[in-house]
């Protein structure tokens, strides 16, 4: 699985002009099963993000996790981290879990975060988003289960 991780002050994400996930500060996960990918890395990559430190802590150094602070996270589903850009000027998605597998992951995704303990609100799989945040540093982190050529 893939994820693209970013510390927030608050996001959310609308379908629709009705808002589907807001929280306030912690992560914004943008992630993407692909094709491979199984429950086992679903849980491992949520248990890599809740203990991530990327929070400052009273010196003022990334030495907490989201768990740490008591923050949220907003997991949003997002099929273009698959891209395949290495030739041409249009991505390929083939490398993606087919619709049926990557919502059955994203949902084992959001649910292994809040086994963690973690408050999350998600977007709504294959719909058509809006996702708002104010990126807090900016901090953001490129997460993937295995190495992919």
């Amino acid at each position: 699985m893939r994820a693209l991780v970013q510390r927030v002050t608050e996001a959310e994400v609308t379908v629709a002009g009705r808002s589907t996930g807001r929280i306030g500060a912690g992560l914004l996960v943008l992630v993407c099963a692909m094709q491979g990918d199984d429950a086992a890395q679903a849980d491992r990559l949520a248990g890599r993000i809740a203990r991530l430190r990327i929070f400052s802590d009273d010196a003022g150094r990334m030495n907490r996790s989201v768990l740490d602070t008591g923050g949220a996270v907003l997991v949003v589903s997002q099929f273009t981290l698959a891209a395949d850009t290495r030739t041409g000027n249009r991505p390929g998605f083939s490398t993606a879990a087919p619709p049926d597998v990557g919502e059955a992951l994203y949902l084992r995704f959001a649910a292994a975060l809040r086994d963690q303990g973690l408050p999350v609100a998600t977007g709504e799989f294959g719909a058509d988003m809006r996702v708002a945040l104010v990126n807090d540093g900016p901090v953001t982190i490129w997460m993937d289960t295995t190495d992919r050529a």
